[in-house]
């Protein structure tokens, strides 16, 4: 029945086990068509849903499409044009790397030595190689115990390139705190246009982070 039918598939839906499902009689294989849900589910909130989770599905199993990796949030699609080094979004112009799972691009640095992570939510730093406790095992990427082929000697090499991103982190926090300082100025009535200083602004902060 009609009721029935609605309740399956508004639980399927909030459970988010919607995609690929089949009808509830055990025997049946048939799977619900989009046109076929629509018909049954009237809240507009569930069908929207639904709507997020297809579209979920879709860019899951698209090899060459991926979300913006933004951790501010941002709900932008982004296609893999093969290239390393990741491309900005059109939405938020946060830059991605399309090569592993960390949130932002990286270049020059290699995939392979953004292990250092740290959780958004509890502040756990953990190694991404290994899964364990960033301390205190690990002083640097190096000391990982999944890359102990790696030649020593390459140590202070790399503690040398972290000493100049940090450098370079900390002028791209000036440089967006002279933006947002400007932007405030730019505001107040009577004041001359001050684009050049913001465009100026956002130049120095993409290379910086570059």
């Amino acid at each position: 029945s009609q009721p029935c039918w609605n309740e399956y598939l508004t639980t399927r839906i909030e459970q988010n086990m919607v995609v690929n499902c089949t009808c509830p009689i055990s025997e049946c294989r048939a799977q619900p068509t989009t046109a076929f849900i629509c018909s049954i589910v009237s809240s507009e909130e569930i069908i929207a849903k639904y709507e997020k989770a297809l579209l979920r599905g879709y860019v899951e199993c698209c090899s060459n499409l991926t979300w913006c990796t933004n951790p501010q949030g941002c709900d932008q699609i982004l296609l893999k044009d093969g290239l390393g080094y990741g491309a900005a979004c059109s939405k938020c112009s946060w830059i991605s790397c399309f090569n592993c799972n960390f949130p932002e691009a990286h270049y020059p640095a290699s995939c392979s030595h953004m292990s250092h992570m740290t959780c958004a939510k509890c502040n756990h730093g953990f190694c991404w190689r290994c899964l364990k406790p960033w301390r205190p095992t690990h002083k640097d990427y190096y000391n990982c115990s999944a890359m102990v082929s790696k030649a020593a000697w390459q140590e202070k090499r790399f503690q040398d390139y972290n000493e100049r991103c940090t450098f370079h982190h900390r002028a791209r926090e000036f440089a967006v705190s002279l933006r947002n300082r400007v932007s405030s100025i730019s505001e107040i009535p009577k004041v001359r246009t001050l684009t050049f200083v913001l465009d100026a602004c956002k130049v120095l902060e993409q290379a910086r982070k570059v």
